[in-house]
């Protein structure tokens, strides 16, 4: 397996969907691949690609701080998820959405639509909170999906006003730290050559090394409950393996068991494309992570051409780090994903 891996990841580094990559595969509790490729940049200064590079994990932030805070608030009593939003952010309650509720937003069946050009008019956190209070719903809650950062924004800005201080002190105290993952943060300070920097952007004259790619999470200082978060192939396995354990690590419950299996539920069935509390399930339509996972496959997306996903049946869990969008905002990486594990789960051992 190895081997046709690392032939078809570099078949696509070759074709420049992405400058390098980083996949771990672990099967039956033990890493059967473990390998990195190509380079963290193409420019003079550019490195071969190690598993010890900072990526910026996107929309991974979602998942990795955004909901292991919110699944630590319901354990301990400080929310549930059919509080409503404006319970605690009160400007929110107008334009009909005063009912909207915490696992609307965590779900991505909210009403509220995708996204916003906040960048464009160069919005703080604050301005960009007062935007979306004055947002109209763009279809019924409850009755469709469309995946939406503005509900992630909104809930690290819940998570913030129930845990009095900022999510980025909040996820480094309960999550990261305990975990052990040293490498994991917003904000992050690291030498050049440690990054694999992403998009080229004119006004720098370069690319972004350590500054976060989404441009709305850029004006907002660096922080959202939707992107920001960054982190490398260590951490992301020490965090994917904590889930394996059902929210232990080292005799430490970092997250509740019964609410693991809570956020791994479909609450969207009446969409094709199903989710739980922040995970992306397989729905009926096409997923990243192929065609023969099972349905009990969990896992999430970066923009930047990150991913994670766990499939329990298999006992499979497969993490890919690639810094796709350093060619620019290409959608290869959307092909890639699906051919990728489909190729895994064929050639798994016995």
């Amino acid at each position: 397996m190895k081997e046709k891996v690392r032939t078809f990841l570099q078949q696509e580094i070759d074709k420049q969907v992405t400058p390098g990559a980083v996949i771990r595969i672990k099967h039956n509790g033990r890493v059967i691949v473990d390998e990195a490729l190509g380079m963290n940049s193409l420019q003079e200064d550019g490195v071969a690609m190690t598993k010890e590079h900072i990526f910026d994990m996107a929309s991974l932030t979602k998942v990795m701080a955004t909901l292991p805070a919110m699944l630590q608030l319901l354990d301990a009593g400080e929310i549930h998820l059919h509080d409503k939003v404006a319970s605690f952010l009160p400007g929110f309650a107008r334009h009909e959405k005063e009912f909207m509720t915490l696992k609307q937003l965590l779900t991505h069946s909210s009403g509220l639509i995708a996204h916003r050009h906040y960048f464009a008019q160069k919005y703080t956190t604050t301005e960009v909170l007062q935007d979306i209070f004055e947002e109209k719903l763009s279809y019924a809650p409850d009755s469709d999906v469309i995946y939406s950062d503005l509900g992630y924004i909104l809930l690290m800005a819940v998570i913030e006003k129930v845990t009095d201080q900022p999510i980025q002190d909040y996820v480094q105290h309960y999550i990261f730290k305990p975990l052990g993952m040293n490498n994991t943060g917003y904000l992050p300070k690291y030498e050049r050559h440690e990054f694999a920097p992403t998009e080229y952007l004119e006004h720098l004259q370069d690319h972004k090394y350590g500054i976060v790619h989404d441009d709305n999470t850029e004006f907002m200082g660096g922080v959202s409950g939707h992107a920001g978060l960054f982190s490398s192939m260590e951490d992301v396995s020490i965090f994917t393996t904590m889930l394996e354990n059902e929210g232990e690590h080292n005799g430490k419950q970092i997250i509740d068991p019964r609410w693991l299996a809570k956020s791994r539920e479909n609450f969207t069935p009446f969409s094709s494309e199903s989710r739980g509390l922040g995970w992306q399930l397989k729905g009926t339509g096409p997923n990243p992570f192929g065609d023969l996972m099972s349905d009990k496959t969990y896992g999430h997306t970066g923009y930047t051409g990150t991913n994670f996903y766990i499939d329990p049946v298999e006992q499979l869990t497969v993490i890919l780090l690639t810094n796709r969008v350093y060619f620019g905002r290409q959608d290869p990486i959307i092909r890639l994903r699906p051919r990728l594990h489909n190729l895994i789960v064929t050639n798994l051992p016995e």
